[in-house]
C-alpha cells in the first residue's frame, strides 16, 4: 500500500520545541464535513510510577526519524478508520508540570471513529 496516498493536505506531524497550540491542531483538522472533531492533549503530571514531586521532563528527539514514526502510526489509523484529518504535535526540550507534551486532532465523519483514531494514536 502506498502510504504517502493515505496523508491529506490538511494533516500534520511536527516534533519540535514550540508550545503545541491546541487551536493550530483544530484549525488543520476542522474541515466541512467533519461531524467530530476529537482533541487530546497529553500534559506533563507532577508524579511518575513510583516517583512524587515531578517538576519538569526533558524530551529529546531526532526529530526526522521520530515524525516519520508517527506519520506511520497516522498511515495505520487512516487505513482503519474514514478520517478526514490528522494533526499530531510533540514536543522536545524541557516541559514543566501543566505543559502539554503531545497533541492529537482528528475529524471524521462520525464520532466512533474520531474518538477510536484519537485514542489509538
Amino acid at each position: 500500500m502506498d502510504t504517502e496516498a493515505l496523508r491529506r493536505p490538511n494533516d500534520l506531524v511536527v516534533v519540535s520545541a514550540d508550545i503545541i497550540d491546541p487551536t493550530i491542531l483544530l484549525a488543520r483538522v476542522g474541515v466541512g464535513a467533519a461531524g467530530a472533531v476529537v482533541l487530546f492533549l497529553g500534559t506533563v503530571r507532577d508524579h511518575s510510577a513510583d516517583r512524587r514531586g515531578v517538576i519538569a521532563l526533558e524530551y529529546e528527539a531526532y526529530t526526522g526519524v521520530v515524525e516519520e514514526s508517527i506519520w506511520s502510526v497516522v498511515d495505520e489509523a487512516r487505513d482503519r478508520w474514514s478520517l478526514l484529518a490528522v494533526a499530531v504535535a510533540h514536543r522536545t526540550g524541557r516541559l514543566e508540570v501543566g505543559e502539554a507534551s503531545v497533541g492529537v486532532a482528528v475529524s471524521a465523519t462520525h464520532r466512533p471513529e474520531a474518538f477510536d483514531a484519537a485514542r489509538y494514536l
